[in-house]
């Protein structure tokens, strides 16, 4: 963040006042940029190329795709002068890709195990004596239903704004964790609907894992 704002507020001073004191030839603005992107992209790589917990290759990635080109290469003031200069970007291909492999992996495994934790507190519920709750006059359970789409959907936005591409494969892999959760979901149910008959709350535990499917589809 320190160098982000740094380079912003330096080249906004040398595009506006520094630039015109000296003739086009001499190139001035595209060497203030050239310096500053290059210390930015080596401590940017020195940082991807160390341990990084996943919280920070998710911050390190969002510079790489969304804050260096688009806040600040794109601000009004530096647009017009950055364009002629071609930065590139703040990490090599090959590396950003490891990062964003690393990212996706642990995203998937991350909600993976939300939604198992999810249904294994639903399975719980479905033991105790206890009425399900009713959601619009509806038995229905917040749980299962509206956590687990709300975990996906989330996860899904969270990869969007690093980019396009790594929304689309995230998505594209959590289309896989979607129906295996919901296989597991249809077994528990059917387990619990076969053995549990003489449950005090049998018959608004099957509507409320009814209703549930209506928010799936």
């Amino acid at each position: 963040l320190h160098m982000g704002k740094t380079m912003k507020e330096d080249l906004t001073v040398v595009a506006k006042y520094i630039n015109k004191l000296y003739p086009p030839e001499f190139n001035v603005f595209g060497i203030y940029a050239e310096l500053y992107h290059n210390y930015f992209a080596s401590q940017a790589k020195k940082n991807a190329e160390s341990h990084l917990e996943d919280k920070d290759i998710y911050l390190l990635l969002s510079w790489v795709h969304n804050f260096y080109p688009k806040d600040m290469r794109k601000d009004h003031a530096l647009a017009m002068e950055l364009d002629k200069v071609k930065l590139g970007s703040l990490l090599p291909s090959s590396l950003s890709k490891e990062l964003e492999n690393k990212y996706l992996d642990s995203e998937e495994v991350t909600v993976k195990n939300s939604l198992s934790r999810c249904l294994d507190k639903e399975i719980q519920r479905w033991k105790e004596d206890k009425e399900p709750e009713k959601l619009n006059g509806h038995f229905q359970s917040e749980l299962l239903g509206i956590f687990v789409i709300q975990s996906i959907y989330s996860s899904q936005k969270r990869a969007e704004d690093i980019s396009k591409a790594v929304g689309e494969e995230l998505s594209r892999r959590l289309l896989k964790e979607l129906p295996a959760f919901l296989r597991s979901y249809r077994d528990a149910f059917e387990d619990f609907k076969e053995k549990s008959k003489k449950h005090r709350y049998y018959k608004p535990i099957l509507i409320a894992n009814i209703n549930n499917c209506w928010n799936f589809r």
